[in-house]
């Protein structure tokens, strides 16, 4: 009884750090937010705090997209025609999306480091592009008006 009960927080433990460090990183964490969510005062801010959007070294981005679309529709545009090397690497492929999607575009307007960040928002539309692997969307590389 008593090994079931370590092996229990043995488990547990190791499933708390793999979200720590595995699911923060995933595209759908840091950049989907649909439906999008109903924070009516600061939205950038209060997001980018309760997911812990941060940079290197706890800096500021100076800039965070949020997408408000499906997750099932961001996973299509692995399979898109819309394929081209991506702008700062050019041996990787970035695949754009077919149609515009509604996003938040967050800004920095105050502060270097987290959590001491303010964003301006500014509600947009625009195709994305995306690295791909044999999953799905992995990074979000830019995102064009």
């Amino acid at each position: 009884m008593i090994l079931m009960v370590i092996i229990f927080l043995l488990l547990l433990f190791w499933e708390n750090e793999l979200d720590d460090e595995g699911v923060v990183s995933t595209l759908e964490h840091l950049h989907v937010d649909y439906p999008q969510s109903d924070i009516p005062v600061r939205y950038c801010n209060s997001m980018i705090l309760q997911r812990s959007i941060k940079g290197p070294d706890n800096a500021c981005r100076k800039e965070h997209v949020f997408i408000h679309e499906r997750p099932r529709n961001i996973n299509r545009i692995c399979s898109s025609p819309n394929k081209m090397a991506c702008q700062n690497n050019s041996t990787i492929l970035c695949f754009q999306s077919k149609t515009k999607f509604k996003m938040t575009v967050c800004k920095l307007i105050e502060g270097t480091r987290y959590p001491a960040c303010r964003y301006r928002v500014s509600p947009t539309e625009g195709f994305i592009l995306v690295t791909c692997d044999d999953m799905g969307p992995v990074n979000l590389q830019r995102y064009v008006e």
